[in-house]
């Protein structure tokens, strides 16, 4: 699987695991288009996409071109915690090329602040 790992320096930065059978320029395409995929999806509580929010915590492109998501919310209680995986797999099934999506949630590591890409921090005015 080619792992798009959002980095300890934010969300920004998706490292894709070398040795794919996707041509590079497929991959780096499908990899933009997701990223642009998932900032599509916002908490509606939060003026920030899920993407800057630092709530993606993996993204796994396999070489049949099935895409494994993993996510977490700012809080196991969020209202929306039923809903917001469909709107993720929504969002990241319409990218090209894409055949399938799963999304997991997950809760380890907890969410925190620091996960927040700049961008979101302006956004939520959170310095």
């Amino acid at each position: 699987m080619n792992d798009m790992t959002p980095t300890q320096d934010g969300p920004n930065a998706p490292q894709v695991s070398p040795g794919s059978t996707i041509p590079p320029e497929e991959l780096d395409r499908m990899t933009d288009d997701i990223i642009a995929a998932l900032k599509t999806v916002y908490d509606p509580e939060i003026p920030s996409d899920i993407y800057e929010l630092g709530l993606i915590y993996r993204v796994d492109i396999d070489d049949d071109r099935n895409v494994v998501i993993d996510m977490t919310l700012t809080a196991p209680g969020c209202p929306v915690a039923g809903e917001m995986p469909g709107w993720v797999e929504n969002a990241v099934a319409a990218v090209q090329g894409v055949q399938s999506v799963k999304v997991n949630m997950v809760f380890d590591p907890p969410w925190d602040q620091s996960r927040m890409s700049d961008e979101a921090r302006v956004a939520l005015d959170m310095w």
